[in-house]
């Protein structure tokens, strides 16, 4: 009887139980040359793959993983499909931002009867290694939430998935797990996707930054950060703000066609490691000046790293109460400037390193200005 009660108490608390990110699926529009890049520069072993190969005739996805991020690249394989029209529209994007769950079933019901508007109902998906059920809701832009129960499942992926014929020896660059999303929207609908985020999935609303904690002399943005209830899933949501040229909001939606999935935090054990191989194997790094490092230890105190080490990598530093964070950010990984990635290394910090977003902006700024979208 007591187990009962607990149970209804818990399920009072959060409806929507969430276990974590399952995957992140891109559509691309050269999945195979992609899932190139992601093994050979950031370190992802390639784990299952779909196509023809395994009898489906439309698309080819690749399944990457490192430690407990999974990515997914998939590219259309027929003219005229959901895939070929979204990468038409928006170039290289993240299509669906996937959370496990203990029940699919019920965390599409739950959303949906707050207000979700459904764009998958609750499915089951099975082969000779078990069954998955799958739901989806629809969230800013054509970004989607998908909800997948596992838990009788043990193939590599999801069924419809093979282990690959040929995986090439990757070595990892100590990638861990996603520590937040960020999604850009238009003007005037932050709060509208902060209020989507609470009502139809109980997340709180975590952190707000205002226009006078992100600016520079020249754009400015406002950002809320959301969280669920264990604190394992959280969700920036950036709107431009009012400023005398374009923003880095402004620049992605006019590139991306509308609200999407700006970058990717990813949480590292050893950024200095993490960041020295990335940089060894190309990967471009947003550029901080050298004064930057003048007075940064007098503004976030004692750090473990060699500061001569951030400064040579070009990481940057905050501390909030409870402890201070470490992270750097990618220029835009495909041609046109949108997605791009975060590292981050917590040191006990739980914040997103407010006393650098001055430098960050004018940093991305700097970058605009070369590509004339200032």
């Amino acid at each position: 009887m007591q187990r009962e009660v607990l149970e209804k108490n818990t399920e009072v608390v959060d409806f929507l139980p969430l276990n974590g990110t399952h995957h992140i699926e891109f559509y691309v529009g050269n999945a195979k040359q992609s899932a190139y890049y992601y093994q050979q520069a950031w370190g992802y072993k390639l784990v299952a793959y779909s196509g023809p190969e395994t009898g489906v005739r439309d698309r080819a996805s690749y399944v990457l993983e490192q430690q407990k991020i999974r990515l997914v690249l998939t590219t259309s394989l027929v003219e005229g499909s959901e895939i070929s029209d979204h990468h038409k529209k928006h170039g290289d994007g993240v299509k669906f931002l996937s959370l496990w769950v203990d029940d699919a079933t019920k965390s599409f019901e739950e959303t949906v009867k707050r207000g979700a508007k459904p764009y998958m109902e609750p499915t089951k998906i099975e082969d000779q290694n078990g069954y998955v059920i799958v739901s989806a809701i629809h969230t800013y832009g054509e970004t989607i939430h998908k909800f997948i129960e596992r838990k009788n499942y043990n193939g590599p992926f999801l069924p419809g998935f093979a282990k690959p014929a040929f995986a090439m020896d990757v070595k990892p660059v100590g990638l861990r797990y996603v520590d937040h999303c960020v999604g850009n929207v238009g003007w005037g609908e932050m709060n509208t996707w902060v209020k989507f985020y609470e009502d139809v999935m109980g997340f709180k609303l975590l952190l707000t930054f205002d226009d006078k904690d992100i600016s520079t002399e020249y754009s400015a943005l406002m950002s809320k950060v959301v969280s669920n209830g264990n604190g394992y899933i959280k969700f920036p949501i950036n709107e431009p703000a009012e400023g005398k040229k374009k923003s880095q909001i402004e620049e992605y939606i006019d590139f991306y066609n509308g609200s999407g999935v700006q970058h990717i935090a990813i949480e590292v054990e050893n950024i200095i490691e993490t960041v020295g191989e990335l940089r060894n194997r190309g990967i471009e790094f947003l550029y901080v000046p050298d004064t930057y490092y003048d007075d940064v230890l007098d503004r976030v105190g004692e750090i473990e790293e060699n500061l001569e080490d951030l400064k040579r990598l070009n990481i940057l530093v905050d501390r909030d109460p409870d402890g201070y964070l470490l992270q750097i950010f990618t220029k835009p990984v495909e041609d046109r400037p949108t997605l791009f990635y975060e590292i981050i290394q917590r040191k006990g910090a739980q914040s997103f390193g407010k006393g650098n977003f001055k430098a960050l902006f004018e940093s991305i700024e700097r970058e605009q200005e070369i590509r004339g979208n200032l």
